[in-house]
C-alpha cells in the first residue's frame, strides 16, 4: 500500500510563534518552529508541506480563506492539515466546511501555548491532526478541527476560553471524536451542511451584539451594508427601538440574520412580544438555527456569493 500524501499548510498564530523570555509577549520570530517538523511518529506517509503565508489569526479574511481553499483544491493530497491561529480558527474551518467539495479528511489545528512555552500543545495537537488526516476514518466527515487530542465539526465548534487548553468546544452537539494511542476514535458522523460554489468575498456583514436599552443609533448605520447578523437575545429577541430599526432595514433590502448572543441553543421565532423573535420573523428576519453569529456571517456571505440572495429563506429556514 502506498504512503498517504499529506497536505500540511501552515498559515500562522501561536502555534507558530514564541515567547519572548524577558518580557512574555508572545510574536512571530525569523523562522516558523512547526514548520520545521517533517515526521510524525505513528503515521506512515510523505509530505507536502506550503507555507500561503504567515499571519496572527486576527489578520484573517476571507480573501485569505479563499487561498486556503483554492490550496486544498489544487492539492492531489490524502488528507490536508491547516495550522491556523485560535482566535478565527473556527471562521476558517466553517468556511472551508461550507464551500470544499471534496470528501478528503480537512483538518485544523493551532496551540493555545507558543511553542517555548511551558505546557505547549503546538506540536501534541499537530501530530493529533495528521493522524487524523491520515485516518480512513475521516473521511467524509466534512472540515475538522482537531484541539486538546479532541475532534470537532467546523459546523459545531467554537472557542470558549481564552486561554485554557480545552478553549474549543462544540455547540449544542459535542466532539465527534478523539484521538486515542491507536488514532482517531468517531464516536458518530458530523451532520451535512449545505455547500456553496462561491465566486467572491467582498461583501460588507457586521455583526451586533444586542444589550439592554439597544436603540437604533447603530442599526440605523447599516443601510449600505449586504447584510446584517445580530446576536439577539435568548432564542432571538431584541429591544423595541433596535427591532423597528431592524424591520427598515429589512425593508430597504437588507438581509437582517438572527443569531443568539447565548453560548448555545437554538435561535426561534417564539415570542411575540413587540421585539420578540416571532415579531421578527413576520418582519422579515431570518433565524440562524445553532450558528454563532460569525459563522451565520460566513453562511450568508457564501450564499449570497453563490448566488441565493433571492432565496436565503431556504437558507436560513
Amino acid at each position: 500500500m502506498s504512503k498517504k500524501h499529506i497536505l500540511l499548510l501552515h498559515t500562522g498564530g501561536t502555534i507558530s510563534m514564541k515567547e519572548n523570555a524577558e518580557t512574555g509577549s508572545v510574536a512571530p520570530g525569523s523562522a516558523n518552529p512547526i514548520a520545521e517538523v517533517m515526521d510524525i511518529p505513528g503515521v506512515d506517509a510523505r509530505y507536502t508541506i506550503k507555507e500561503p503565508f504567515q499571519i496572527p489569526s486576527p489578520h484573517m479574511t476571507a480573501e485569505y480563506m479563499m487561498v486556503l481553499k483554492k490550496e486544498i483544491e489544487a492539492s492531489d493530497a490524502d488528507g490536508v492539515v491547516i495550522t491556523h491561529g485560535t482566535d478565527t480558527m473556527e471562521e476558517t474551518a466553517y468556511f472551508l466546511h461550507l464551500t470544499l467539495d471534496t470528501p478528503i479528511p480537512v483538518v485544523l489545528t493551532g496551540a493555545m501555548r507558543s511553542s517555548n512555552e511551558s505546557g505547549a500543545d503546538g506540536l501534541s495537537n499537530l501530530i493529533a491532526a495528521v493522524k487524523t488526516a491520515a485516518s480512513g476514518a475521516a473521511h467524509g466527515k466534512g472540515v475538522l478541527v482537531v484541539m486538546n487530542e479532541t475532534i470537532h465539526s467546523a459546523a459545531l465548534v467554537t472557542k470558549t476560553n481564552t486561554g485554557s487548553l480545552e478553549a474549543f468546544q462544540s455547540r449544542n452537539g459535542g466532539p465527534v471524536g478523539s484521538i486515542l494511542k491507536t488514532g482517531p476514535h468517531f464516536f458518530f458522523t458530523p451532520f451535512k451542511t449545505d455547500r456553496f460554489d462561491i465566486q467572491r468575498v467582498d461583501y460588507h456583514i457586521p455583526i451586533l451584539k444586542a444589550y439592554a436599552g439597544m436603540d437604533a443609533f447603530l442599526i440605523n448605520q447599516l443601510i449600505s451594508c449586504d447584510g446584517v447578523v445580530i446576536e439577539a437575545m435568548g432564542q432571538g429577541n431584541v429591544p423595541p427601538d433596535a427591532a423597528k430599526a431592524l424591520a427598515s432595514l429589512i425593508q430597504f433590502g437588507v438581509p437582517v440574520i438572527i443569531a443568539s448572543r447565548c453560548g448555545s441553543g437554538i435561535v426561534q421565532p417564539v415570542y411575540a412580544y413587540e421585539g420578540g423573535g416571532a415579531a421578527l420573523k413576520k418582519a422579515g428576519a431570518l433565524f440562524a438555527g445553532g450558528l454563532n453569529g460569525q459563522k451565520a456571517r460566513l453562511k450568508l456571505l457564501a450564499a449570497l456569493s453563490a448566488g441565493h440572495g433571492k432565496n436565503l429563506n431556504r437558507i436560513f429556514p
